[in-house]
């Protein structure tokens, strides 16, 4: 798709975002007054110490850092590649998290928004990482919303890939992907072939399937294979992840620059949530890539493309 440019009055009206636009920016929205709140978890939740990958290109990038949060059911892993590629391309070190409750990170039963941003706010403070650009895709992409809405100064800038800052029922796959890991659980299989079978009512598409199944480990030798992660909890934590912590953008605003990345074949980040877009982060950009929900792993090029563009801009 051939990148378009425009300059969008704020008037948030719908219309105004054609699918085909590649690239939209409201730079001339009233930006927030700039506002502080220090480093600290929410007093009633349990701060996880996260799990992380660092990418540093054999320790050669030194630039500000960049935090990289995977998606429901991923983890660190998943993000390899992209998280080198960006390491080289922009001698920057790239440190890819696993939240709480995914990959080696401990469970904890409080799966929403505020935890996992507390658990984040902490892992920056802790590294003291600062002047971060903060990415996350889907479940990571709330992430970094969240975080950089209640705490401005803890980032420089976000990328959020394939989802919007509202509250919006996940599509019908995740209950179905979820169902299919508990019967996987409850059948303790002996090899990935029979988890891969059960599971396959479940999550018609192979490379979605594989990608569950990247949480399956063999506790010791001879025993059934079992999920890492805790797929209950997460489970019934569905519906916290339609949701989304910030209802009103007139009392709450990042004023500095955020690039929205969405599939344009994923229905996550719809033309009419782009003017809620723009009143929470006025200074919104977007890019579409022709991908659908899993988009940094069907278009992992166009998406470091997208990203490496956004970050050598001079931040005007």
């Amino acid at each position: 798709m051939r990148s378009i440019a425009r300059i969008i009055q704020p008037a948030y009206a719908p219309f105004l975002h054609p699918k085909h636009i590649s690239r939209v920016q409201l730079s001339n929205a009233t930006s927030a007054p700039a506002w502080r709140r220090s480093f600290h978890a929410s007093a009633s939740l349990r701060v996880v110490d996260l799990a992380y990958s660092l990418h540093d290109n054999k320790g050669s990038a030194k630039g500000d850092p960049i935090v990289i949060i995977h998606g429901l059911f991923g983890s660190k892993k998943n993000n390899r590649s992209v998280s080198n590629a960006l390491a080289r391309a922009l001698d920057r070190p790239v440190y890819a998290i696993d939240t709480r409750n995914h990959g080696d990170s401990p469970h904890d039963n409080v799966h929403n928004y505020n935890a996992i941003a507390d658990d984040v706010e902490a892992f920056l403070k802790k590294h003291e990482l600062k002047g971060a650009t903060l990415i996350g895709h889907s479940m990571g992409a709330k992430t970094v919303m969240t975080l950089a809405l209640r705490n401005p100064d803890c980032c420089a800038n976000i990328i959020p890939v394939d989802n919007a800052p509202v509250d919006a029922a996940l599509s019908s796959d995740f209950p179905k992907y979820a169902e299919g890991m508990q019967r996987v659980e409850r059948a303790r299989p002996k090899s990935q072939k029979e988890a891969d079978e059960i599971l396959q009512p479940y999550a018609k598409d192979l490379p979605v399937r594989q990608f569950l199944l990247t949480n399956l480990v063999r506790p010791a030798p001879s025993e059934p294979l079992k999920f890492r992660i805790p797929v209950k909890i997460l489970s019934d934590a569905l519906d916290n992840m339609a949701d989304f912590p910030f209802t009103d953008p007139e009392e709450t605003r990042f004023g500095k620059r955020a690039l929205f990345i969405r599939g344009t074949r994923s229905h996550y980040v719809s033309d009419e949530a782009l003017p809620i877009i723009g009143r929470f982060f006025p200074r919104f950009e977007l890019r579409d890539i022709d991908a659908g929900h899993w988009v940094i792993s069907e278009k992992p090029e166009e998406f470091i493309k997208a990203v490496v563009e956004f970050l050598q801009e001079k931040d005007e």
